[in-house]
């Protein structure tokens, strides 16, 4: 070799050792919109599904609530929003959560049930006062629908990748969703068993008849629910101003029910993700 040159030792190596035989091979990866390793189109459209779903169910609860504050005939229009919460809750919430389904019951089961609550209630507001045995169902069904929606949207929310006013504005909602299903069952039971809460004044079973609504071929929508309502996010806060009293076990339990799944919300749902995304800030 003459001098000041150079040569280069890498062929010679590559004949000589097992490097030759290495070949260089892409890694699998998933690419979607959010980048390499993120969800499948699919997914993110499940996401974004069940985000839209939090701000509408928050939407539809405060505007139930406000109609309580309407003038007096006025309050059939927070009935419409009630029948609405089902149809809102089974399109955000009625699909698996990317490979893995909210529980271990399909969600087409999930459905059924948010459909038949939906039917329940709404023959339950159309019937008139008299006919009590229509509550039953509903009583049953709106229970057993709103609580595993609560489910539902607590393991969306905990699967969620990072806190954001979306999900927090779905926490947000379903906490209102207790409350006001709670109103709604109080006032159902009401009408199932006249004389299950009375005012502390001792006025009686006009805590939710407004007038008008005593007599019995009167339909159910024209029944005050304001009072009911607010009573249940009483019990539902702990705050127990006591100005309305449940006087049969029936009522009583229900009562305590909405108490205990109101402070365990709180604690384990809201405490979490504030925490989460206090600390995502850097707060």
């Amino acid at each position: 070799m003459p001098p000041g040159s150079f040569e280069n030792p890498l062929p010679g190596l590559l004949q000589s050792s097992p490097v030759k035989d290495l070949r260089l091979a892409a890694p699998s990866v998933t690419i979607s919109a959010n980048g390499i390793g993120g969800p499948l189109p699919s997914e993110l459209s499940g996401v974004m599904r069940r985000h839209r779903c939090y701000s509408q169910l928050l939407a539809i609860c405060l505007a139930v609530m406000v109609t309580f504050a309407l003038p007096k005939g006025l309050g059939w229009i927070g009935l419409v929003g009630y029948n609405l919460l089902p149809l809102v809750i089974i399109r955000g919430l009625g699909e698996p959560f990317g490979r893995r389904p909210f529980g271990r019951v399909p969600h087409r089961l999930f459905r059924l049930l948010g459909i038949a609550a939906f039917l329940s209630s709404l023959v339950w507001t159309l019937t008139p006062v008299y006919m009590r045995g229509t509550g039953v169902p509903m009583l049953v069904l709106w229970g057993g629908f709103v609580g595993w929606s609560s489910l539902r949207l607590i393991r969306g929310l905990a699967q969620e990748p990072e806190v954001s006013e979306r999900v927090l504005m779905g926490a947000l909602a379903g906490y209102l969703l207790v409350g006001l299903t709670a109103g709604l069952l109080f006032s159902a039971l009401e009408t199932v068993v006249p004389g299950s809460f009375t005012s502390a004044n001792g006025s009686g079973a006009a805590i939710i008849l407004a007038p008008g609504a005593e007599d019995v071929f009167s339909s159910v929508w024209k029944i005050n629910f304001m009072r009911l309502n607010y009573f249940a996010f009483v019990c539902l806060t702990t705050v127990g101003f006591g100005d309305i009293v449940p006087l049969t076990p029936q009522a009583q339990m229900f009562s305590v029910a909405v108490s205990l799944i109101g402070t365990t919300y709180l604690a384990l749902v809201m405490g979490v993700l504030i925490s989460r995304y206090r600390g995502m800030r850097g707060d």
